[in-house]
């Protein structure tokens, strides 16, 4: 045989072995051995982040065993007092990384490493890496215990599925059709209309919000797999008809629904087509952490942050390179240009091929559209570096820190006597990509102690905390909206109060709510007999617990000592006897 007929053949023959490989399915099994129901899905719409991952319900109880999805290794464990809680990071040797959250507690060798680390460190938030040979299990064994730490409001499992060469979350869901079960279609609620600011007569304020009634009447098409051929509201002619001139675009509130539960989820897909074109979709799929933040552009922000209501915005702003959305030329805006109606179909299907479909009429109204040329001197241009000044307040904005131009609408604003006037930069909400700067005057008084101060979001009554570092009589600050400050001092120690004080030695462990009104808490130490112990901190709850036994505390007399510092250096000390 020619030779290099035989390197030919054996190439071949290695190709040949290693595709069924690189072709495999990737597989994994259910975290827990009782039936799965979902009460939250991957990518849903939450405050600056989109939901990671899978909720999975535990029968309303704590300490179901988790079982590893898949043979790998115990890469990474944390605690934090919010967020995830307790949580395992599981590296599979497929190439993918879960990770387990809320946990009520972690395997017995891995509990006694967390706690010598706590120790080490002095405190309750702490953080593990492994290597692969550490810990190592398969699919199926047993890793921890599913619970309700962190920012959890019920016994539940969070969790992720990322591609550990990224770090990028997908969506779980894939790989458990099979054993979830879902027939029902995603349903919507509210449909929004706007102008586009300076190019339409309402100048970018909403046009109409109308709401499906009805929704479980034939007044709206649900169907599994196919296309809708009615509409909703008995046609368009007595349903949802908006009169529009000029450039607008369109959103939808909705939500998804699963069997035998009661919870809604996000939308896997949404499609919005004008005269049967596509004129932009989502595919809610996968996102890198570094895509969170621009949920905020693709949600209307300011609607979400007043009413509490999602809408997805078919239109894309100039700088939200979200991947998970796709849009036309146009990106998502529709030119109304025509005295005709122009026929809207929102599509919405979820990853089971349940569909729904609406429809509503856009009836081209001719309209004056104002001929404005915006403030020069108050536009804020998204491709480049922006820079305010005015009366001693200073705005920085790098490129990249806006979504799209913003034209300022900048007044100082009087308070009350005693407090700093409120600098008004926009009269609703506006989210930034990234953080902006922002400098005020102080005008504080004399008997203020510098770091007492900072920048404080304006919301009608409400003063929300944003840092701030002060020099040479201003303060500066990071900020990730545009709207209105203020500057504030807060001069108050945080709150430490005992809970059932008088039954701690009976109940074998102490227990305090610390808050502070005004800043939030920094941190907190707490001693017995002087020495450091492990109190763990709830946020959600705001709870400080110690455990007297696992630390140790015999009978006898014992002074107990819980000091707690908010943001701005606010010190309060609470002391007493066991």
């Amino acid at each position: 045989m020619n030779c290099s007929r035989l390197v030919m053949v054996s190439l071949l023959g290695l190709l040949l072995g290693w595709m069924p490989l690189r072709g495999q399915e990737v597989r994994f099994g259910a975290p827990f051995d009782f039936p799965l129901y979902l009460s939250g899905n991957f990518g849903e719409l939450r405050s600056n982040h989109f939901h990671g991952g899978l909720d999975f319900k535990t029968q309303g109880v704590v300490g179901k065993p988790l079982l590893a999805i898949a043979d790998g290794y115990i890469s990474k464990v944390t605690v934090t007092p919010g967020g995830y809680g307790n949580a395992l990071y599981l590296t599979h040797d497929n190439g993918y990384t879960s990770v387990h959250g809320h946990l009520d507690r972690f395997l017995p060798e891995i509990a006694e490493l967390v706690r010598q680390k706590q120790y080490a460190e002095q405190a309750f938030a702490v953080t593990l890496e492994f290597g692969p040979d550490e810990f190592r299990f398969r699919q199926g064994e047993v890793v921890a215990y599913a619970g309700n730490t962190g920012y959890s409001f019920g016994p539940h499992l969070h969790m992720e599925i990322r591609k550990t060469a990224t770090n990028e979350p997908i969506d779980p869901l894939q790989f458990y059709k099979d054993k979830i079960t879902d027939n029902i279609a995603p349903r919507a609620t509210r449909i929004m209309v706007y102008g586009a600011p300076l190019l339409s007569p309402q100048g970018g304020k909403v046009l109409s919000v109308s709401q499906w009634e009805n929704l479980e009447t034939n007044e709206m098409s649900v169907e599994k797999k196919e296309p809708s051929v009615s509409s909703p509201l008995g046609g368009n002619e007595g349903g949802l008809v908006f009169y529009c001139w000029g450039r607008i675009s369109a959103a939808i509130s909705a939500n998804d629904y699963m069997n035998g539960t009661h919870n809604n989820y996000g939308v896997r897909y949404v499609r919005l087509y004008v005269d049967d074109k596509l004129v932009s979709s989502s595919d809610v799929d996968r996102f890198s952490f570094d895509e969170n933040r621009l949920i905020n552009s693709w949600a209307d922000y300011a609607e979400q942050r007043t009413t509490g209501r999602w809408y997805m915005r078919a239109s894309i702003a100039e700088n939200n390179e979200l991947r998970m959305l796709r849009a036309d030329e146009q990106r998502g805006w529709v030119t109304i240009d025509e005295e005709r109606d122009y026929h809207f179909r929102y599509e919405l299907e979820d990853l089971y091929g349940n569909r729904s479909v609406y429809r509503f009429v856009v009836r081209g109204k001719r309209m004056e559209i104002p001929s404005r040329l915006p403030n020069y001197y108050y536009l804020m241009d998204a491709s480049r570096d922006s820079r305010f000044y005015a009366q001693g307040f200073e705005l920085w904005m790098p490129q990249g820190t806006l979504f799209d131009d913003v034209e300022l609408d900048y007044h100082v604003l009087p308070s009350e006597s005693d407090q700093a006037p409120i600098y008004q930069l926009t009269t609703t909400r506006i989210p930034l990509r990234r953080a902006a700067e922002i400098t005020l005057p102080t005008h504080k008084s004399e008997s203020v102690d510098d770091s007492k101060l900072y920048v404080a979001r304006v919301d009608g009554k409400r003063r929300t905390y944003c840092g701030g570092t002060y020099q040479y009589g201003r303060i500066t600050a990071n900020i990730t909206e545009l709207g209105s400050y203020t500057v504030c001092a807060d001069t108050i120690a945080p709150k430490i109060t005992p809970i059932g004080s008088t039954s701690w030695r009976k109940q074998g462990r102490i227990v305090c709510r610390i808050a502070d009104a005004e800043t939030g808490i920094r941190d907190y130490r707490g001693t017995i007999d002087g020495r450091w112990v492990l109190f763990k901190y709830s946020s959600k709850n705001a709870r400080l617990t110690c455990d007297l036994r696992a630390e140790g505390i015999g009978p006898g007399r014992h002074h107990v000592e819980i000091k707690v510092t908010d943001m701005r250096g606010n010190v309060q000390v609470v002391s007493c006897e066991l």
